[in-house]
């Protein structure tokens, strides 16, 4: 993954919302993520098609696209010219730009209606990235590895070398990471070359978007929509995690996964912080 590099965010034209015959959407399961030496094209991909026609969507292809290996290149030209785009994740639907854009990042909150004092957290492909970013060395070995991917955010200090621009989340010294259990976001955040930084697909304050008709309204705001169809899981998003203290945890939010992550930290010794 390559350093970050400061970039001016452009600030896109609105598009219309689509609207038109339906689009059948499908998943994506990647058997396997691109090696170094690998191109993208090389890695073979088995595509699982909705069976319920219910989870049909009534659009156009004008910026709406299945969450599929077909488009993950279209995803990553988006990013790297500093657009926002809207993706599936394992919880919930999210906003995704360069982590590394300050007007990507600023166009996010605008999009949400959010206060740009409320931090955003980033998305990595692989739990192996994190330590560009954010401080583990004093992290058990394997602790990481068995929370992630998933849906838990963890919360960590960013450190001095974090390759992050402090125009994220200013003031802060500390970064929530995700590594989703998803393979077309994941795919995007390697392709990139970049840290993805992510946030909720809705206004400020309003339900988290389990389907693309959930925040519809904001269509016009974001590059493409990747319809990954109705996710399974919820709307109660990620468990985030602060696992700043060593043997110390927190949780900042309950989230989908809360049982299971305590179980996990348990195991590694850790204790809850009182």
């Amino acid at each position: 993954m390559k350093a970050c590099a400061k970039a001016a965010g452009e600030r896109l034209p609105l598009v219309r919302p689509p609207t038109g015959r339906a689009l059948a959407r499908s998943f994506v399961k990647v058997s396997r993520l691109p090696s170094q030496h690998e191109t993208r094209s090389q890695v073979s991909c088995s595509i699982r098609v909705s069976e319920n026609a219910a989870d049909r969507f009534e659009a156009t292809a004008e910026n709406i696209f299945p969450a599929t290996k077909d488009h993950v290149m279209k995803a990553i030209d988006a990013i790297n010219r500093g657009q926002v785009i809207a993706v599936p994740t394992d919880t919930i639907y999210g906003f995704a730009c360069d982590a590394c854009s300050a007007g990507a990042v600023n166009r996010i909150y605008e999009i949400k209606g959010r206060v740009q004092t409320r931090p955003l957290a980033i998305c990595v492909a692989d739990v192996s990235d994190i330590s560009r970013f954010a401080l583990v060395d004093h992290l058990p070995h394997g602790l990481l590895d068995s929370l992630l991917p998933g849906p838990v955010t963890v919360v960590l200090k960013r450190g001095e070398n974090s390759i992050l621009e402090r125009s994220l989340n200013p003031g802060l010294d500390s970064i929530g990471v995700r590594v989703p259990d998803l393979d077309f976001i994941r795919s995007i955040a390697r392709g990139a070359g970049s840290a993805l930084a992510l946030t909720s697909a809705n206004l400020s304050g309003r339900p988290s978007s389990v389907s693309v008709k959930d925040f519809e309204d904001l269509w016009p705001h974001c590059s493409y929509v990747f319809d990954g169809g109705i996710l399974p899981s919820g709307r109660a998003g990620s468990t985030i995690v602060d696992l700043i203290t060593p043997g110390v945890y927190k949780i900042l939010r309950d989230g989908s996964s809360r049982e299971e992550t305590t179980t996990v930290l348990g195991k590694f010794g850790f204790v809850e912080a009182s």
